[in-house]
């Protein structure tokens, strides 16, 4: 599944750089995501709980921030394996100074699959959009804005 997007945020560059780099600011805007623990530079251990239908899961994986050219792009790779079936994703953020705020471009493509896949097939894109306009919403609002 792949998905793109743009978003307008309230803040200059290099603080929505510093927002999106915070492990703290991703675990408190990233919907489901239970834990978020760093084992090496740019390299975490996550754990989210999402569902899709009637199949709710729990996810334990990596995840991975590679190619990063601060304060205007990064990639990030996710896995994660639960009982529910398996995801694995990976996308990249480019922001760029916009008036007084930043234009954040997003890409990603999401591969899921066991039951989660099975049950929720027809509704991953509506779900995927729907928590990334989720997680968009909370760091407008952390950074100042009133989204």
């Amino acid at each position: 599944m792949k998905l793109e997007g743009t978003n307008t945020l309230p803040a200059s560059v290099d603080t929505v750089w510093k927002t999106i780099n915070d492990p703290d600011a991703l675990r408190s805007c990233t919907p489901g995501l239970k834990e978020l623990k760093a084992t090496g530079p740019d390299t975490y251990q996550a754990t989210l709980q999402i569902g899709i239908a009637a199949v709710k899961g729990t996810y334990a994986g990596t995840l991975s921030i590679t190619d990063k050219r601060a304060p205007t792009h990064y990639k990030i790779t996710l896995e994660g394996t639960g009982g529910a079936g398996f995801m694995k994703g990976e996308g990249s953020v480019d922001l760029e100074p916009q008036g007084s705020g930043t234009l954040l471009k997003w890409t990603g493509d999401l591969q899921v699959g066991g039951l989660i896949a099975g049950v929720g097939q027809r509704m991953l894109g509506g779900v995927g959009k729907m928590l990334i306009g989720q997680f968009f919403k909370c760091l407008e609002e952390r950074l100042g804005g009133s989204a």
